[in-house]
């Protein structure tokens, strides 16, 4: 069955690409077949990190997002990934809409996957609870409470949005904190993940051996919230 993953949660500076990015390192790493899109076409990370792998998809272009159903249907085995753009869903929801993007994935077993990456802000978890009920039980979901985003996720934690998904069963996943100035030194850089943790250049362009296991660990700590979700069946 092929997959399609949203990694959306509308907000700007959620972390919606910092979990893109780790999602591709993770089919990469276990030798998955996939294929990516990436929607923010000003700056996007999959285009810059993943080029091999990533088309830029424009969400106002029906013709462009028809294509992701027909990528689906050229390579079944693959996992789709789509980074969305913050601000994108209201037109990425109208195409779906559109199409009936759920009964045409019901007919292909076109596996559709909600990824809501989110702060510990009330406003996430409000935007959450309309996705919920956009789609019901049609599409899978993932919540990903993003450390790097928030540390204080009261809100969401004893939120009647909280107890529904859990009575649904729906995935919470928790991506921890990286060091900030870890972080901002690898954004300087400009490279991937994997490319920070295996670059040993020069000192004023390379991450220091510590470092480098934090980003290490902090990465490891992802994949295994990721292992929880099945993607590698």
């Amino acid at each position: 069955m092929s997959e399609i993953h949203f990694i959306g949660g509308e907000k700007g500076g959620v972390g919606k690409s910092v979990v893109a990015r780790l999602l591709a390192q993770y089919f990469i790493d276990h030798e998955l077949a996939w294929r990516a899109f990436d929607a923010d076409l000003s700056h996007g990370a999959l285009m810059r990190y993943y080029s091999d792998y990533t088309q830029p998809l424009d969400i106002e272009q029906l013709e462009a997002m028809d294509g992701l159903i027909e990528s689906s249907i050229e390579a079944p085995d693959h996992k789709l990934l789509v980074d969305l753009a913050a601000q994108s869903e209201r037109k990425l929801h109208a195409w779906a809409e559109g199409v009936d993007l759920q009964e045409i994935a019901s007919e292909l077993g076109l596996q559709l996957v909600f990824w809501h990456v989110m702060d510990d802000g009330k406003d996430s978890l409000q935007l959450l609870e309309r996705l919920l009920q956009r789609y019901g039980d049609s599409v899978r979901y993932v919540i990903v409470k993003n450390g790097l985003r928030g540390d204080r996720f009261d809100l969401f934690d004893q939120s009647d949005v909280q107890e529904t998904i859990a009575a649904r069963g729906i995935p919470v996943i928790e991506l921890r904190a990286l060091h900030r100035p870890i972080m901002q030194k690898i954004d300087r850089m400009d490279k991937s993940f994997w490319a920070a943790i295996n670059n040993q250049g020069e000192t004023d362009h390379a991450l220091g051996l510590m470092e480098r296991q934090r980003v290490k660990a902090w990465q490891k700590r992802a994949y295994q919230a990721f292992d929880t979700l099945g993607l590698k069946s």
